[in-house]
């Protein structure tokens, strides 16, 4: 849900915020205090209910949080525009605004650690949170996405952490620019301790092997 905004206000100063009535949990509230949280964040255009259908398929121990993205978007919800341009980089300043909302949304959450899980632009979500605060998460989760910017100002003391990402993706995948993902690959290797894995034939999409393989890496590092 979008708060404070105002004809002719410029898209960046938009007040953001998650709608806490629209997450979906795996677990009623009296069951999730002293577990660890695992937050899944969907890609452009889809919402809370997408990703939230992998639930069962995913570790037992940690409480799960679907979270719906603040901007109606395209039939559905988006963290940020997308950039139609190619070189699949984007606003930082509408990046980060969307991630602090994740993260004001955490402060009023009980867990003992937290780890994340995103898709597509959900993916980009994931990376950007890991810049902001990096100390705050166990592992991420990026499957068919991208780093949003090349540079941030908080990628020095992300380096200096290097949480474990896994980072999946398709040969076949149509959707995600190339010029993104060798940002990404580079990026992932200089700040992060990255698992990268590549799906033969997989377009922008998960398989059965790719979950799988991001199951046993939560199962690690969640």
């Amino acid at each position: 849900m979008q708060v404070g905004r105002h004809a002719g206000t410029p898209r960046r100063l938009w007040a953001m915020q998650i709608d806490s009535s629209a997450v979906l949990w795996s677990a009623p509230e009296r069951e999730r205090a002293g577990r660890p949280l695992l937050v899944l964040l969907h890609g452009y255009g889809s919402h809370e209910g997408d990703l939230f259908a992998m639930a069962p398929g995913l570790p037992l121990e940690p409480v799960i949080a679907s979270l719906r993205a603040p901007i109606p978007e395209n039939g559905g919800f988006s963290w940020f525009p997308i950039n139609l341009s190619g070189d699949g980089s984007h606003n930082l300043e509408l990046v980060d605004e969307s991630a602090r909302a994740v993260l004001t949304w955490l402060d009023d959450q009980q867990y003992t650690g937290v780890s994340l899980l995103g898709f597509s632009q959900g993916a980009a979500m994931t990376l950007q949170l890991l810049r902001l605060a990096p100390e705050r998460f166990r592992s991420a989760v990026a499957l068919s996405g991208f780093v949003a910017s090349a540079e941030h100002p908080n990628d020095a003391q992300l380096a200096s952490i290097r949480p474990p990402v896994f980072w999946g993706r398709g040969t076949d995948d149509a959707v995600i620019p190339a010029a993104a993902i060798e940002r990404t690959e580079k990026w992932l290797v200089d700040h992060t301790r990255a698992e990268s894995h590549i799906y033969e034939g997989l377009a922008h999409s998960i398989s059965t092997d790719e979950l799988n393989d991001f199951v046993s890496f939560l199962s690690t590092h969640g």
